[in-house]
């Protein structure tokens, strides 16, 4: 039978948990009930998981976060259910879902809708939203974390390499070590999660959000989106094949679920995020034929890129990928030399595109908050201040909701945040107050660390690699003056 998981890795160990049986489209399979449709489909071979609305071509696994559609499937009975997300049961009876797909024998009753308060609501669990929560709990909020995923850490729970930066936000810790300590350093008593909660609208009457059994309806005086960011994609052809995958959807299966996305892959792309990915593929046991840059010098820290040299990895810049090969997934791609033309074939069963991400704004725009498009922040964004309050008052936005940026700069993002919602509720609170001395030592000291906060979040940016964000934020600042002026 065949087995994609990973059983030895350099620094990974896996719990995978009780050993299950499911079925697709007929045939019994074998996974794990710690892992997710998505990842135990892949584990078995499986990387064809739905066919397109209108001509039928075959599609697979992307993004591996629930922002596309490439893995929907009818999971019992129920047409479009992300099985990149979706953990796996015991008996699931899914099927490779043809275009709409359609419900087979299946009632479902209306979810009930169940009210719940709290002083804050943050949506997202990643770098940002934990250090929100950190503070906001740590200032007696009662607060809330949403996130629609079944593990809470975001983009931290994929991130095997050590960190860079200030020893505050963590240097030389590994990411998927960074979200326990974060959570130390909470309040849990006045913290409470919800995971496969996505928040699907913000209304006056509370913000909906989806569970498996219920929806929450949960009124709050403030709302944190740390809600992350989507892969961005490459025009090229037969680019819709199974086995060409986002950067954070390759991490997902390897880091977390511990399972091989090919055995032969292509790296476009080498930024940060391309380079590590491209190492951390060769950690799991899969061949890196070469990545690919279309600029003619490499886009991330050469500390990265020097790691692949040593391991023999080709990194061929002024390089384009033109094609990928196959018909139900990839065989190979083609690869073109942007000065001379000249064309490369690589037999690969992987592709990975690291080219960027784009903001997740969408419920920030159902909310009705002002967004603008600022290429230097990662395209459309919430219009938002120092304390990155948006148009909507008592909505804040950070992390890469905010502008697409390190982990350690949406840690620094919510923090502030997280300072700036707790003096607003505070102050709210104890407005008749003001003589009450321990009130007003604490409101004190917290402007001062959010002014420290801000001091390392400006020292990070300045480097080379912090100019784009420098400018997209003057940027932000001058559109906030004027929005606010007229």
């Amino acid at each position: 039978m065949l087995d994609n998981r990973i059983y030895e890795h350099p620094i990974l160990s896996f719990d995978r948990g009780k050993r299950i049986k499911f079925f697709l489209d007929g045939k019994e399979l074998f996974g794990y009930e710690n892992e997710t449709i998505g990842a135990a489909l892949h584990a078995n071979g499986i990387t064809m998981l739905s066919k397109s609305l209108n001509l039928n071509r075959p599609r697979g696994f992307f993004c591996g976060i629930g922002k596309c559609s490439s893995c929907l499937m009818t999971v019992n009975g129920v047409p479009n259910e992300r099985t990149c997300i979706l953990p796996l049961k015991e008996g699931m009876d899914i099927h490779v879902q043809e275009g709409k797909g359609r419900a087979i024998n299946v009632r479902k009753d209306d979810k009930k809708v169940i009210t719940e308060k709290c002083d804050v609501l943050i949506i997202g669990s990643g770098p940002a939203g934990l250090s929100a929560a950190m503070e906001t709990t740590n200032y007696g909020l009662a607060t809330i974390v949403v996130d629609e995923n079944p593990i809470v850490g975001g983009q931290l729970i994929k991130q095997t390499h050590r960190f860079f930066g200030s020893e505050k936000e963590y240097a030389g810790v590994r990411g998927i070590d960074i979200s326990p300590l974060i959570l130390e350093n909470c309040n849990r008593k006045k913290l409470k999660f919800y995971t496969m909660a996505g928040a699907f609208g913000y209304y006056p009457e509370g913000v909906a959000v989806e569970l498996e059994d219920q929806i929450k309806l949960i009124k709050t005086q403030k709302v944190i989106v740390a809600g992350g960011a989507q892969e961005n994609f490459l025009i090229f052809e037969n680019n819709d094949l199974p086995g060409i995958y986002g950067a954070g959807g390759v991490q997902t299966l390897m880091n977390v679920y511990g399972v091989k996305p090919g055995n032969r892959a292509l790296m476009v792309g080498s930024g940060n995020v391309g380079l590590i990915v491209s190492y951390q593929l060769l950690q799991a046991g899969v061949e890196v034929k070469c990545v690919v840059e279309v600029m003619d010098r490499i886009g991330g820290y050469y500390v990265h890129a020097a790691k692949l040299k040593r391991q023999g990895v080709p990194i061929l810049l002024r390089h384009t990928i033109e094609e990928a090969i196959g018909n139900e997934k990839v065989e190979g791609a083609v690869v073109r030399d942007l000065e001379s033309g000249e064309k490369k074939c690589f037999e690969v069963d992987l592709i990975c595109i690291a080219v960027g991400l784009t903001p997740s704004v969408q419920l920030l725009q159902q909310a009705g908050c002002k967004t603008v498009y600022i290429p230097e922040l990662g395209g459309e964004v919430a219009l938002h201040g120092e304390c990155y309050e948006t148009t909507v008052h008592g909505l804040y936005v950070v992390g890469d909701t905010s502008a697409i940026e390190e982990a350690s700069s949406a840690m620094l993002e919510g923090r502030i945040a997280g300072i700036s919602v707790s003096l607003d509720l505070d102050l709210n609170l104890d407005i008749d107050l003001n003589l009450n001395l321990n009130h007003l030592k604490a409101t004190k000291e917290a402007l001062s660390k959010r002014e420290e906060l801000r001091k390392e979040l400006h020292e990070i940016r300045d480097s080379p690699f912090g100019k784009k964000i420098v400018a997209g934020e003057e940027k932000m600042k001058k559109l906030v003056e004027a929005y606010y002026e007229h």
